[in-house]
């Protein structure tokens, strides 16, 4: 199979889908590799490491989208790439179409069979390909929540873990999965008081054994996250509904319990966010204001460190990249139960019930594409 590695073109993004040594790895099983130019500069990978490690640079993204079998990018297709994908080609990449109308339909249209990491299961529930960006994701939660309640970003200036005879900050987190256990984790080793919540009473039961002692666990209610929001000095949205359109647990009205210069930091904006003020920012203009609360929406957290993450990222995604190469699409997806719930469009057909719920289009169940 010919793989394409796509260079990212979304603003600020300087992850790569694939590591030199990742490309090594396929190579090794009988596959070739083309190199968009400079795909890998932005992470730390040069052209030349790609070269020795046996890709083909190629000069546009067009060449790689018409000689490749399977394409991969980190973030979604931009609209000036929908129209280069075609039939019988697969796109491998984050997709996150439940928040995303538009690339929904065009991805329909392009006729491509299209896989995406953020749904890729394991019989235990995990999502191995969100995992490690959602581990990045929390972790940098907190460092740009920490920013952002600097009084020079239009915070209240306060300082997470205090001083001496200076009480720290107050962090709730919101929801208790990868993202919000890294979060509150980092939140707790700089010394602020977390409030971890969750609405899995088996989740908060582990997390409060595990967690530092100044981490308090909490069931997650509108009722409690009310009675919280007017200590709060940060607040970490960390809800995730997998392939699906995460919901709205803080509201407009919500903003009004808050103290001004306090902060949001939606992790689930890529996933349609889960605060109602909530809209998606780039690291170019990471925050804005509302009702004197400093929000944080960046939709590629991860990007922001490209070299940690792309490493993380393809010592999670190769795995499957070499067994859909290997097998093809179809045979990966028959064999392996993972891959089919990664499958959310073929042939112009939704085989992704989360995404067909969110804009009422028709669910062709993926067993009948197979």
């Amino acid at each position: 199979m010919i793989i394409g590695i796509l260079k990212e073109i979304k603003v600020k993004e300087n992850r790569v889908c694939m590591t030199p040594a990742g490309v090594i790895a396929v190579i090794a099983n009988g596959h070739s590799v083309l190199v968009e130019k400079n795909a890998g500069v932005g992470s730390g990978f040069s052209d030349e490491e790609y070269i020795a490690a046996g890709a083909t640079m190629i000069e546009t993204p067009a060449e790689i989208f018409k000689k490749a079998d399977m394409v991969m990018h980190v973030k979604e297709p931009q609209p000036s790439e929908y129209g280069m994908l075609r039939k019988g080609q697969i796109l491998f990449t984050y997709l996150h179409l439940a928040a995303d109308e538009p690339q929904t339909k065009a991805l329909m249209e392009s006729g491509a069979t299209c896989i995406a990491y953020e749904t890729i299961q394991k019989a235990d529930k995990s999502l191995p390909l969100l995992t490690p960006m959602s581990e990045v994701a929390g972790r940098m939660a907190i460092q740009q929540g920490a920013k952002a309640l600097e009084k020079t970003n239009g915070g209240l200036g306060k300082l997470l873990g205090g001083v001496p005879g200076v009480e720290p900050a107050k962090v709730m987190v919101i929801g208790g999965g990868v993202v919000g256990v890294q979060a509150a984790k980092m939140a707790c080793g700089l010394g602020a008081q977390v409030y971890l919540m969750d609405i899995n009473l088996d989740r908060l039961r582990y997390l409060d054994d595990v967690m530092p002692a100044n981490c308090t666990t909490l069931m997650s209610s509108k009722g409690a996250i009310q009675r919280l929001l007017p200590e709060m000095d940060l607040v970490v949205g960390a809800v995730l509904i997998p392939g699906a359109k995460a919901p709205a647990v803080i509201t407009r009205d919500d903003l009004k319990l808050m103290k001004k210069g306090s902060a949001l930091v939606d992790v689930a904006i890529d996933q349609g966010g889960c605060f109602e003020t909530s809209k998606p920012t780039t690291h170019t203009e990471p925050t804005y204001e509302v009702d004197g609360v400093v929000h944080y929406c960046v939709a590629n957290i991860p990007g922001a460190v490209p070299m940690t993450s792309t490493m993380a990222l393809t010592n999670a995604t190769l795995p499957y990249t070499i067994e859909i190469a290997n097998k093809g699409w179809k045979q990966a997806c028959i064999d392996n139960k993972e891959i089919k719930l990664g499958l959310n469009v073929h042939e112009g057909k939704l085989t992704y019930r989360a995404v067909c719920d969110a804009f009422d289009l028709p669910y062709t169940p993926a067993s009948e594409v197979l």
